[in-house]
């Protein structure tokens, strides 16, 4: 497929709708970079300016945008910053960014009408993203640091004729040795002698503003951080003569129970939203148009795989960060094969909670979305960190909203959905991988508790039914993905040995035959070969059952042990979707089925 007609004139690159600025003219990726400013100096930004617009004919005096980290909220708000405020004199930064805005569409929509608030406003931009301290007295130390550090930035105002207390108090705040008290009151201060010393109303812009609340979730300081910031906030945007409007972003909204309670004039922008819906993420044809740019336009179809999928207001949406990284080893190696890059931003903690309080409900859900499913729930925006533990709805809200899980679009849904609720679902690959390695790595730490005594005893002794209750004991007790395949129950019976006191192989060559998971118990001069199957239906098993026997005999993969081992056992082990359990011996073969339940595990037992 050619690429779409495009044009590149004065540093901007357009195709149909989208714009990319590339006024450096290099090709550079903007990663890690936050900064509305260097960004666009130096590296290709993707115009997202008409969110500008969105905020200035907004009806809400503050606006609260919630998305998943890494989808461009630290970017968009530097844009914001960069684009209203009055240049700061005591900001080294500070410069005329009309050249950086006069590409974009801001500058020249609606015969340019927002220009007008051009370097209009002065400005207090605020981020909490710094401020987690494993303790409160940290983080509130890390909170009033970043607040001297912004009141620095407007250190001219004292120039001006400042009341003596406002003076005093302001510069006990930039020194850091202000009392709580005034650290508490210190945005509404500080707004206030900006508006008197411009004549011209403020702009407030906090940047991940329920940081420090995670934070105090994980480290036991909630109810500090979150009495803190809600009369920080409240006081600067309630009722607050110096303000023009604010915007915040954060991950999620903190109930109105808590931070927001007093604010009636707080408008919520979430991933459900339409309005707005295209200005966080990348949408299909940013990425094209910034991957045919940058020459790469024919390697991005297994990317949509990875990266794309999240659904916000009526759009597919890429995550920003994995596609500027891909794009970027693709600059470095045309052949490059996407891989995660979100997963390694974060510790992934949400997810492990969740598995960790699974029961059966959430369990079975969990094995239908990482076969490609759904499950239909409700969306709890309105959470208090506090409230998460309270219920398994609370649980998926919170997996929705920090972007491990996303609407599934209209056409996929087989049932009508229940008033209020939402069918969700896996958005892509790497979030698929990121559940799988978790629960991988949560099966890894969660065996050894388990008692696996009988399993040994049974596996050693040739004690085939007795397997095979003990491992469907322990297969009631794990999370399957990959679709039952054969690569699940590999990685399951290697973890159910491995720090037991065994030797253990994956995957290895004997012979020429090759088995999936070799046990060895060397004080007991003893051998265990396990061959996994996977059996499309029951009527396939036995067959499978053969299939599996003559490929760990081939080969004569038996006699490679027999030289080194007196005694030794073969043994095969089979799964199906269907719950159905095979096992036989070498003389006398046999079929066992449970007479109640669902048994997952079948084995054929060979001993010579």
């Amino acid at each position: 497929m050619g690429d779409a007609p495009s044009i590149y004139e004065n540093g901007i690159y357009r195709v149909g709708d989208v714009r990319l600025s590339d006024l450096s003219g290099r090709k550079r990726l903007p990663i890690g970079n936050s900064t509305f400013i260097t960004t666009v100096q130096n590296s290709v930004f993707i115009d997202k300016s008409m969110l500008i617009a969105d905020v200035l004919d907004g009806p809400f005096t503050a606006t609260l945008f919630c998305r998943p980290r890494r989808f461009g909220k630290s970017l968009n708000l530097s844009m914001l910053h960069r684009f209203l405020e009055i240049p700061s004199p005591s900001d080294p930064a500070a410069m005329d960014t009309t050249p950086l805005f006069s590409g974009l569409a801001i500058w020249g929509v609606e015969e340019g009408y927002y220009r007008q608030h051009h370097g209009a406003y002065p400005v207090i931009r605020f981020s909490f993203n710094d401020t987690k301290g494993l303790e409160w007295e940290t983080s509130y130390g890390m909170i009033a640091a970043n607040i001297a550090a912004e009141y620095g930035r407007h250190r001219y105002v004292l120039e001006g004729d400042v009341p003596e207390n406002e003076r005093a108090t302001f510069e006990r705040i930039l020194s850091q040795s202000a009392s709580e008290a005034e650290v508490r009151s210190s945005l509404v201060l500080l707004s206030h002698m900006l508006f008197r010393h411009h004549g011209a109303r403020v702009v407030i812009l906090i940047d991940e503003y329920d940081a420090p609340v995670m934070a105090g979730y994980t480290y036991d300081y909630y109810t500090e951080v979150v009495d803190f910031l809600k009369g920080w906030l409240t006081g600067a945007l309630k009722d607050n003569e110096a303000l023009a409007f604010a915007c915040l972003t954060g991950v999620q909204r903190i109930s109105k129970e808590s931070i927001f309670s007093d604010l009636n004039n707080l408008g919520v922008n979430t991933a459900l939203n339409v309005v707005s819906d295209e200005r966080y993420g990348f949408t299909d044809a940013e990425v094209a148009a910034l991957a045919q740019y940058l020459g790469r336009g024919d390697a991005m179809a297994e990317a949509r795989r990875w990266y794309d999928g999240y659904r916000f207001g009526g759009l597919e949406i890429y995550c920003p960060w994995d596609v500027m990284n891909h794009v970027e080893r693709l600059m470095l190696d045309p052949k490059a094969q996407p891989v995660g890059y979100w997963k390694n931003s974060s510790d992934n903690a949400i997810i492990r909670l969740f598995i960790d309080l699974a029961g059966d409900t959430v369990t079975k859900k969990l094995e239908s979305l990482l076969s490609g499913g759904y499950v239909v729930q409700r969306v709890e925006e309105d959470l208090t960190y506090q409230d998460l533990l309270s219920s398994e709805e609370n649980l998926w809200s919170m997996l929705y909203l920090t972007g491990y899980l996303t609407r599934i679009r209209e056409d996929e849904i087989r049932t009508l959905l229940p008033e209020g609720c939402f069918a969700l679902g896996i958005p892509n690959r790497e979030i698929k991988e990121i559940f799988e390695t978790t629960i991988s790595r949560w099966f890894q730490e969660s065996t050894p508790k388990w008692d696996r005594r009988a399993l040994f005893d049974a596996v050693w002794s040739g004690d085939y039914r007795t397997v095979t209750k003990e491992m469907t004991k322990l297969l009631r007790r794990t999370i399957s993905y990959h679709d039952y395949r054969e690569d699940f129950y590999h990685d399951f019976f290697a973890g159910i040995f491995v720090g037991a006191g065994y030797a253990v192989e994956s995957n290895r060559e004997h012979g020429e035959g090759r088995s999936d998971v070799i046990v060895q118990d060397y004080p007991g001069d003893r051998i265990a070969i396990f061959e996994v199957k996977y059996a499309k239906s029951q009527e396939s098993m036995e067959k499978s059952c053969e299939e599996a026997v003559a490929q760990i005999t081939a080969g004569c993969m038996g006699r490679n042990f027999r030289m080194t081992f007196r005694k030794y056992c073969i043994m095969e082990f089979l799964f199906t979707k269907s719950g159905v359990w095979c096992g036989a011996e070498r003389v006398s073969r046999q079929i066992y089925r449970p007479s109640e339940g669902k048994a997952e595990v079948g084995v054929l037992w060979v001993h010579q």
